[in-house]
């Protein structure tokens, strides 16, 4: 019961610690006078997915649990996708803007596919965790470029400066937050793991991964019920760039990464995903996710863990 509540008690320090470094953050670099807009692509896109970077860090650095380092950003991908636009969808239906038709949801098809490529040989190695940051920096590239072409077209929140000792306090004590939830998490995950006899693929997949994206649910949950649909998208697909071509990419640099057993199964159903957000997107004239797509997606995640849970027991 203990590790339960330690994980419980994690995620909320994951996620207070997510919040207090953007927000130091964000109000150091408006006081040194850096705009909203490049605040909001570089800051506020590294604070939600904090989360699955502390867990990985820890994963794969003190603990070497390589199979919960993979399945956290697979599972946090797949929970992006079903869940929370699923559940965004169900609330509002999600509009989506021309760069996310045309470059940021084919590149989150492709991050799955690069990963499926390079583990061929059974491991994501360092070098196969360069070529992923490259892609990253591709795509940090590409996106600030067209933000700063077409400002009119960002939705830029109104960011204010903060006192540095107090930007610096938030900074430092939200990284101390995502530390300790991170090393709370990680071996509770583990134990659980070993107590029920199931692998920490499974774990990882699933409580692990749910947890770390509930900044992202959180915000595309209330983005959607705003009616502000298009920020719901753009979070879920920046989200999932940035978990496997940066977060993935980090991990396997500091520590090469085995494959677990249904790698190929699980990539395969995050690729389906980016590949049906397309399709619903680009199948109607408001190039929207409907209510119906929403729901689908709701049930096939059902169906996919119900059948993972089934192969266990």
């Amino acid at each position: 019961m203990m590790d339960y509540v330690l994980i419980i008690v994690g995620f909320a320090l994951l996620i207070a610690g997510a919040n207090f470094l953007v927000d130091g953050s964000a109000g150091l670099a408006k006081r040194l006078k850096v705009s909203d807009l490049i605040i909001g692509l570089t800051i506020v896109a590294f604070g939600t997915s904090a989360p699955e970077l502390v867990v990985n860090l820890v994963a794969v650095g003190k603990h070497g649990s390589t199979d919960i380092a993979l399945t956290n950003i697979i599972g946090s991908n797949m929970v992006n996708v079903f869940i929370i636009l699923g559940i965004s969808a169900t609330i509002y239906p999600i509009s989506s803007r021309i760069s996310s038709r045309r470059f940021d949801i084919p590149l989150s098809i492709l991050a799955p596919v690069m990963v499926l490529l390079l583990t061929v040989d059974g491991v994501l190695s360092r070098i196969d965790g360069l070529v992923l940051m490259l892609f990253f920096l591709l795509f940090l590239y590409v996106t600030v470029r067209n933000a700063l072409k077409f400002p009119e077209k960002e939705q830029i929140e109104d960011f204010k400066p903060m006192k540095i000792w107090k930007s610096v306090v938030l900074i430092v004590g939200g990284l101390a937050l995502l530390v300790v939830g991170g090393r709370m998490i990680v071996p509770s995950a583990v134990n659980i793991a070993t107590k029920i006899g199931i692998s920490e693929a499974v774990i990882g997949l699933t409580i692990v991964a749910l947890g770390t994206s509930l900044p992202e649910l959180a915000t595309s949950v209330v983005a959607a019920y705003k009616k502000n649909s298009d920020i719901a998208l753009g979070n879920v697909i920046g989200s999932n760039i940035f978990n496997i071509f940066f977060i993935l990419s980090v991990s396997s640099i500091i520590k090469p990464l085995p494959i677990y057993p249904n790698i190929v199964t699980d990539l395969l159903v995050t690729i389906i995903g980016g590949v049906l957000v397309l399709f619903f997107v680009y199948s109607n004239k408001e190039r929207s996710i409907k209510r119906w797509g929403g729901v689908l997606f709701l049930v096939l995640y059902a169906i996919f863990i119900g059948l993972r849970i089934a192969t266990i027991l």
